[in-house]
């Protein structure tokens, strides 16, 4: 797999050694998004698959058929009491990932977790400052960041060829909702839709505009076509919010579940500059396949077009730079940035 501007981005902190050892690595939470983390980063010979929790036992006897040489053990506690763990890869429900992240960073742990790190931002920069204190790498699946068709996107916005982007669009109508009953209550989840997906697209946008300030955020958020506030105890299945940014840009996102959108799924960023435009977008659909175009006025010209196996890149990634020995990274403060806006659509 080769390197995503991420990572280049992100740089290293340590030796960039390419025949570094592959870390010792334990897996909690093995559902399907945890697995398929874990398998992805053992088929890229990033990380040692060590050790297996999860408190579903089919979860875990699944995760065993892939990775047979792992061991089965009952909590994260007993992976955080093995020195060889060098890194915990967490993949449980959104209420335990501040916790967990911290007790592996303060064990002398490196993290890589689901989004979203935290369910505020204050649990978020307490995750943060952990890392830091304890100089590990915190990395978290804001996967989007790692397709073939954003980093294209990634690479016109940052050429400044667009000349000033004065507009941003981002989009992520699921016409499913989740299937566990956590995510619909707030105290566990943090929010609703905004937070399970809308996450994804405020990061792209911010990351691909090296994080301006935020000057303003207004939003409305509904739950079965009727206006909610938070404090009325439900979450968001459909929310939009429009964002100003330091520098005259404006940001409009618009996310839901359970939407009667036609098919199965709309996804996209897209950025209009002065000088034209660019877009990451889903196809036909899809929840995995997408394009980037580049738009000058009336005219489209595709970047680049599926297959694109992007699934697991963001855990392969982390994974490698442990590897290298990295430790701490302040890119990790993006994570703070990006829950400071959710935080500001929520209302908090």
């Amino acid at each position: 797999m080769p390197d995503t501007i991420q990572d280049k981005q992100q740089g290293t902190s340590a030796s960039s050694s390419s025949t570094s050892a592959k870390p010792r690595l334990g897996f909690l939470g093995v559902g399907w998004i945890g697995r398929n983390r874990m398998e992805m980063i053992a088929k890229h010979d990033a990380g040692e698959v060590t050790y297996i929790a999860d408190t579903a036992p089919h979860n875990a006897e699944e995760a065993l058929k892939s990775a047979p040489k792992a061991k089965h053990v009952p909590s994260l506690e007993a992976m955080l009491h093995e020195p060889a763990v060098e890194g915990i890869v967490i993949a449980t429900p959104s209420a335990f990932h501040a916790e967990q992240s911290e007790l592996a960073l303060e064990a002398g742990k490196s993290v890589f977790c689901q989004k979203p790190l935290g369910r505020n931002v204050e649990e978020t920069k307490r995750v943060v400052e952990a890392a830091r204190k304890n100089n590990k790498l915190l990395g978290v699946d804001l996967s989007y960041r790692h397709t073939a068709a954003m980093q294209e996107v990634y690479k016109v916005v940052q050429s400044g060829e667009l000349g000033h982007i004065y507009a941003v669009e981002l989009v992520f109508h699921n016409a499913y909702g989740p299937d566990k009953a956590w995510f619909y209550e707030p105290k566990l989840s943090g929010g609703g839709c905004v937070i399970d997906l809308g996450v994804h697209l405020v990061d792209l946008a911010l990351w691909s505009l090296n994080f301006p300030k935020v000057k303003q955020v207004q939003s409305q958020l509904f739950s079965k076509g009727k206006p909610i506030g938070m404090a009325e105890g439900k979450v968001e299945d459909y929310a939009s919010a429009s964002m100003e940014l330091a520098g005259n840009t404006h940001m409009q996102l618009s996310c839901s579940w359970n939407l009667p959108a036609g098919q199965e799924a709309i996804i996209s960023a897209t950025f209009y500059g002065t000088e034209g435009g660019v877009a990451m977008k889903n196809v036909n659909g899809s929840f995995y396949d997408f394009v980037a175009e580049r738009y000058y006025g009336t005219k489209t010209e595709t970047l680049c077009s599926p297959p694109d196996e992007w699934s697991g890149r963001a855990g392969v990634a982390w994974a490698k730079r442990l590897a290298n020995g990295e430790g701490f990274d302040e890119a990790a403060e993006e994570y703070v940035k990006v829950a400071e806006v959710l935080d500001k659509i929520y209302g908090r």
